[in-house]
């Protein structure tokens, strides 16, 4: 399997902190945030990985990171994503360099305070497919909301207004190599973007996406209020320590 981190996009919310870099260098408590990403997919054994970003800064990633020796990497991929075309869009940009593998995706403003280990590994069983991370939370509204029948996820609604549980869908997705197919298929949202949830509901059609609750605590740190969140719960817990 391998690790996908996307850190592009422009991080308009953050603005004007990210008005001269890009938005996965800001700092979250100790350590830049794309730091937490790297983490998360070392600690789970997935150590080929690819940095997907953009911008006017986003040399300052090879600068920051090199080739990955201060995550006892020996190399690490690069590749740039004009503008703002989606995750899916960012995703499809690894076709090439995944040759063939299956991959494990993950937003580059998630925080994670444990490890997705047992997932990868469970996801490694299951041969093909996807699977998504869910998180309990209490205003399941805010997020993509998963309802979910056994070990199968049902269906997927983005911010419902009565959720059919409060489980919410994070920004950590395992998808065996059919999803670069897929996102050829697909047509841009209102929003002008390929959309990660269009990738997911081809997967609950086919029957063949599972998930995994995620241990511990999440958190993104894509608005002024997330990040201060996530600073805080990163120097009260730590991340992907455990």
């Amino acid at each position: 399997m391998k690790g996908v981190i996307l850190a592009g996009g422009l991080g308009t919310r953050l603005f004007p902190l990210t008005k001269i870099t890009n938005k996965h260098l800001l700092p979250v408590y100790d350590r830049p945030m794309i730091y937490y990403p790297i983490e998360a997919l070392v600690n789970a054994g997935v150590t080929d990985i690819m940095i997907v970003t953009g911008g006017k800064k986003s040399g300052d990633f090879l600068s920051l990171l090199g080739n990955g020796e201060d995550f006892g990497l020996k190399h690490l991929n690069y590749t740039y994503q004009k503008g703002e075309g989606g995750i899916a869009e960012a995703l499809g940009l690894c076709e090439h360099w995944a040759q063939g593998e299956s991959v494990c995706v993950i937003l580059g403003d998630n925080i994670i305070e444990k490890n997705i280990a047992k997932g990868v590994s469970d996801f490694r069983a299951q041969g093909k497919g996807a699977k998504i991370m869910l998180k309990e939370v209490h205003d399941p509204e805010r997020f993509g909301v998963a309802e979910l029948d056994g070990d199968k996820v049902v269906s997927i609604v983005e911010k419902p207004k009565q959720p059919k549980s409060n489980k919410a869908v994070i920004g950590i997705y395992m998808y065996d190599n059919r999803v670069f197919d897929i996102i050829k298929t697909l047509k841009p949202s209102d929003r002008g973007e390929l959309e990660i949830t269009d990738v997911n509901n081809w997967f609950l059609e086919d029957g063949s996406m599972t998930y995994e609750v995620l241990d511990g605590w999440w958190t993104d740190a894509g608005t002024f209020d997330s990040l201060i969140v996530a600073a805080g719960l990163c120097q009260g817990g730590g991340a992907n320590n455990s």
